[in-house]
């Protein structure tokens, strides 16, 4: 929870309180994954919808201590191929903010592909925004794997 109180992460990413982390820790539908280095945390992915019956899983949270050190997409890599390794999911998605610019760039690094904006769809400090979706689908995470891409991993 300290990753996700640091200045300005609230406004690009959000906040839990420690009632809803404790929530999604322990029902089914999320999966939590953290990051280390050495012994030391790098940050967390949240995913919602962990090995749905529709066979679609959303990250609902990335937030890493240390922005801008490449940590980001190398949590988000592992977690990709988690998914796609240990699940059935055929697509996996995220939502950010249209100006989130350093997120995008991370996020079609790993292989994501923006779809669009989705108006009005979150609503967020009381306000609705707009929210641009990205996925990814298993076929174009096994192209990735095959070819050798860098930032495919096993």
């Amino acid at each position: 929870m300290a990753t996700e109180r640091r200045e300005g992460y609230d406004a690009l990413v959000g906040r839990w309180d420690e009632t809803r982390h404790r929530e999604a820790l322990f029902d089914d539908s999320h999966a939590y994954f953290v990051g280390v280095d050495g012994s030391a945390p790098i940050g967390f992915v949240i995913l919602r919808q962990w090995a749905s019956a529709e066979r679609v899983t959303l990250v609902k949270r990335i937030a890493v201590a240390a922005p801008g050190q490449g940590h980001r997409r190398m949590l988000l890599a592992a977690t990709v191929d988690r998914v796609f390794v240990e699940t059935d999911a055929y697509r996996l998605c995220i939502g950010l903010f249209p100006d989130n610019h350093r997120a995008r760039r991370a996020y079609e690094a790993v292989g994501f592909t923006a779809e669009g904006i989705s108006r009005g769809s979150v609503f967020f400090k009381g306000v609705h925004r707009d929210e641009l979706v990205m996925a990814q689908l298993r076929p174009e995470w096994e192209d990735r794997r095959r070819v050798g891409h860098p930032t495919a991993r096993t």
